[in-house]
């Protein structure tokens, strides 16, 4: 199997690749991004390219058949057309690539964002949930839209297996983004009511793309471990306090604060804390049911470890 990864350099990308390295079935990986990841192996060749770039010489060169795009930007950002550019426009562009190669096989990293964070939303909320990610935040709205872009491209080339995963948060010795580095802050606030939240072990999913990769298994598949924690139970953990704001006070007090760019108070935009307040959890049924696979890790005992790593 000859395998291509957007986004070598970022979280899943970089660990995906580390678990590729040692896989006999694996002939050669080639890894893009816009910056080098640190860590190489002796199948892995990295390119350093923007995802919104042509593709077609790596194809041709290197004689790929598997892709696995990872790409994304992740932390929030202000310049939302940017963002959609590099999200939206970026997939589009690995996927022409591919089907001009004729690939055997896709697999993209969606996220459980892409269902949205509703007050009606399904208790537990399942692979036939509808897609709503909410249009006032972008990464939610970006992976709501891209899914459907997946979707039509699975419809126009059925010879290809083209596989989704949707992980819940990702958490794990790896886990640095704006809601790591937030809850890492001495006093923590937070909406006043907060509902549990669930959590994946970094090993987890990129266990379960293993498996997808290696079988060839198409399909749409939630990755959330059993279980969830509460916001308290992992600020205390953490060891820091926990500062609940009424909801109509957070809400335009980091509203202001991301307009102002004030990173040291906040560095993502108040939609996104919705995902605190609404019910948010994913059933993984699916994926057990059809693939068998085990998960190693709780949500409470992945949290443990990215609070051991800290």
């Amino acid at each position: 199997m000859k395998i291509l990864v957007t986004g070598a350099a970022g979280y899943i990308g970089g660990r995906l690749i580390q678990a590729l390295c040692e896989q006999t079935w694996v002939e050669s990986i080639i890894g893009t991004d816009i910056r080098e990841p640190s860590r190489l192996c002796g199948k892995y060749r990295f390119d350093r390219r923007d995802v919104r770039e042509s593709m077609d010489d790596l194809f041709d060169a290197e004689g790929i058949n598997t892709v696995v795009h990872t790409a994304y930007v992740l932390p929030p950002i202000h310049d939302k057309g940017k963002m959609e550019a590099i999200n939206k426009g970026g997939t589009l562009n690995v996927l022409e690539s591919a089907a001009r190669a004729g690939v055997n096989q896709v697999l993209y990293t969606s996220s459980t964002t892409a269902y949205g964070f509703y007050p009606d939303n399904d208790t537990p909320l399942t692979e036939e949930s509808p897609l709503r990610g909410n249009n006032d935040f972008t990464y939610a709205k970006n992976k709501k839209e891209i899914e459907k872009i997946i979707a039509d491209f699975a419809d126009d080339h059925p010879e290809m297996a083209i596989s989704v995963v949707r992980p819940c948060f990702v958490v794990g010795p790896g886990f640095d983004n704006p809601l790591a580095r937030h809850l890492k802050k001495k006093f923590v606030l937070l909406p006043k009511k907060t509902l549990p939240w669930q959590f994946v072990h970094e090993e987890d999913l990129v266990n379960v793309m293993l498996l997808l990769l290696e079988k060839r298994i198409n399909g749409v598949y939630n990755v959330c471990a059993p279980g969830t924690m509460t916001f308290g139970e992992m600020i205390r953990m953490l060891g820091n306090i926990m500062v609940p704001v009424p909801w109509r006070i957070l809400y335009p007090l980091n509203n202001l604060a991301w307009f102002l760019r004030l990173s040291f108070i906040t560095a993502f935009p108040s939609p996104s804390m919705r995902m605190m307040i609404n019910p948010w959890i994913a059933s993984s049924e699916k994926l057990v049911k059809n693939t068998g696979y085990e998960f190693k890790h709780t949500s409470r005992k992945a949290f443990a470890d990215f609070v051991r790593s800290v």
